[in-house]
């Protein structure tokens, strides 16, 4: 099969494009044929070896933990699945080496959901991870959101922060997001009043909500974490996904988990238009190097996705 690989840690130079073997299938894992995959910070932040410390790599690494596809054979002990069903995942495993930008991937089974029937292939592999983190953090992470809910959401135009956003209006809650000036039209677009991150946030923030957030979901960390501590109002919550210092401050740090529930209740809440995909850019399979570059590079709104195959 193609697939994108990398044989040694380092920059997007170190992504090959060609030949692998076809991925076993064990008896809790489903085959599932690639139509597309989403680019996520944390596919460059593996690559260059930053999560060595808490993930083994097993080289050849394919990186890519978003999917969406077609089931081409479901495992041994696998009736949830069957074969040509349209489905999503959040394949990640406690190792690296078989993602999901190739033409196949043998994804377990714990990984995936129906895929909705009203997006296309390249805006449901958007979906999974930055779906999953914006979900976990607002139902777990911060207990929930409601009606009586102010929420800061930092770097709202990003993949996870654009989810987070619909996803605390779709709970009644009022939304702050952070984000460049060229962004604010699409953050108005998605249900949240911005403002310009940088030196005078928490002013900005303080004007909107006098009385201070009930809620922050943090996605940058360092200063932006400094800020939130300054608009949060008493008895306020904070999660963050990027810096375990929100510990410090009394909020809870969550890293996104591959939850079939929440999947499902992900793709349920796609259909009913109440989320949507914003795609940034799609590139082809072997362009994934350029991809990754787009990514680390920081400023796109919504998500970069790669399109593997146009089969019908």
């Amino acid at each position: 099969m193609k697939a994108i690989s990398y044989r040694r840690y380092g920059g997007p130079e170190v992504l090959e494009y060609g030949e692998l073997p076809m991925p076993k299938v064990g008896p809790d894992s489903v085959l599932v044929e690639v139509r597309a995959a989403a680019v996520n910070p944390v596919d460059w932040k593996c690559r260059e070896g930053l999560l060595d410390p808490v993930l083994d790599a097993v080289f050849p690494v394919v990186p890519g933990w978003d999917v969406s596809g077609v089931v081409v054979r479901p495992g041994a002990s696998v009736p949830e699945f069957s074969e040509g069903e349209e489905v999503i995942g959040y394949v990640r495993e406690d190792f690296l080496s078989r993602g999901t930008f190739a033409e196949y991937v043998a994804a377990p089974v714990r990984t995936l959901a129906r895929k909705p029937r009203n997006l296309s292939f390249e805006e449901a592999a958007g979906l999974p991870l930055a779906g999953l983190t914006a979900y976990q953090v607002i139902t777990q992470g911060l207990g929930g959101v409601s009606h009586v809910d102010t929420v800061l959401v930092h770097a709202a135009a990003g993949g996870v922060g654009s989810m987070a956003v619909q996803l605390a209006r779709h709970f009644g809650a009022r939304v702050i997001g952070t984000g460049s000036e060229s962004s604010h039209e699409y953050l108005r677009d998605l249900g949240a009043e911005p403002v310009t991150y940088g030196e005078g946030l928490a002013e900005r923030v303080r004007a909107l909500a006098p009385e201070g957030v009930s809620a922050v979901f943090d996605s940058v960390g360092g200063e932006a974490l400094a800020v939130s501590a300054r608009v949060l109002a008493e008895g306020g919550r904070i999660a963050s996904i990027v810096d375990h210092g929100v510990t410090g401050l009394g909020g809870r740090y969550v890293f996104v988990r591959p939850n079939t529930a929440d999947l499902y209740r992900l793709s349920e809440l796609a259909e009913e238009e109440v989320v949507s995909v914003h795609l940034a850019r799609v590139y082809s399979l072997e362009r994934t190097a350029e991809a990754h570059r787009l990514s680390q590079e920081g400023h796109t709104h919504g998500k970069i996705v790669v399109s593997v195959s146009d089969a019908p």
